[in-house]
């Protein structure tokens, strides 16, 4: 049988994750009240148990001590029951974002008055312990809910290798400024621009014509290479070190053509060639 605890911040996907994997023949049951979590183990573990694939939903409620949750976990380890930890997360920023436009309240926000700032940082704290002992990571602060899907059927349907580090590509216009959550930043404004040719100025880098400019150029092909091979050296690293978001961030003047392109043909270049999370996205496009 294989038993996944799904778990993390609130707000970080829990629910679309347990709702993904019941699509995929988990039986899943979410907000078990903390006493009940080993009996429940207990049940779907016999020998004889019909359920062959399980997911089990825990959150920090306002209302029960996660901590007691953790010791049920530890507990359950002792005695020999295997289980999988699947940590949902997201930045600050997407967080206090989707709570604002569900207008819902965060479970540890004191009062109804309570900051949805204070309530994360209390939750982050508490759930330091858990997401350490985590088999995987999935930053959705930038996943749709269909590259999400592609995640945990890599995970739970393929059965592939994974790690939990989630690549970012972006691509951005210098103009409007750097991304905030830019790990490494890369300028191709060393290319030709071509925004000053006549017909391809109303297109972007997502059209072949612009594409075709740009890599007919040997530096935006010797670019790729380079940035490839020093990436080959850095994942491993960052893999090792624990890290689980990565964002790449390429950029040319307004982040229309250059930028676009070469963010393309990187992710093209990097899709099904490692066991990480792979996703894009184009800032400044029109």
């Amino acid at each position: 049988m294989r038993f996944v605890i799904v778990t993390g911040m609130s707000g970080g996907g829990k629910r679309t994750a347990l709702k993904l994997l019941e699509d995929t023949g988990f039986y899943c049951v979410d907000n078990l009240p903390v006493p009940l979590i080993g009996k429940f183990v207990e049940l779907i573990a016999t020998p004889n148990a019909e359920l062959q694939k399980v997911a089990l939903g825990l959150d920090v409620r306002a209302d029960q001590n996660f901590g007691d949750a953790q010791k049920s976990l530890e507990t359950l380890r002792e005695k020999g029951y295997f289980f999988e930890i699947l940590f949902m997360d997201a930045n600050d920023e997407t967080l206090i974002r989707r709570y604002k436009e569900s207008r819902r309240m965060h479970p540890l926000s004191n009062t109804p008055n309570g900051r949805i700032e204070d309530g994360i940082k209390r939750e982050r704290k508490i759930l330091q312990g858990i997401k350490e002992k985590s088999d995987y990571i999935i930053d959705t602060s930038k996943l749709l809910t269909r590259e999400l899907k592609e995640e945990l059927d890599k995970i739970f349907v393929n059965n592939e290798e994974y790690n939990s580090l989630m690549i970012n590509i972006v691509s951005f216009g210098y103009k409007n400024g750097i991304p905030a959550d830019a790990d490494l930043v890369f300028d191709v404004r060393f290319l030709p621009n071509p925004f000053y040719i006549e017909e391809l100025k109303p297109m972007t880098g997502n059209d072949k014509p612009v594409q075709d400019y740009v890599m007919n150029f040997p530096q935006a092909e010797e670019f790729l290479a380079k940035l490839a091979d020093f990436l080959e050296f850095l994942l491993p690293g960052y893999v090792k070190e624990g890290k689980y978001q990565l964002v790449i961030a390429i950029g040319c003047t307004g982040g229309q053509h250059r930028s676009v392109t070469l963010a393309n043909e990187l992710y093209r270049r990097m899709k099904d060639k490692g066991n990480y999370g792979l996703n894009i996205s184009h800032r400044d496009i029109r």
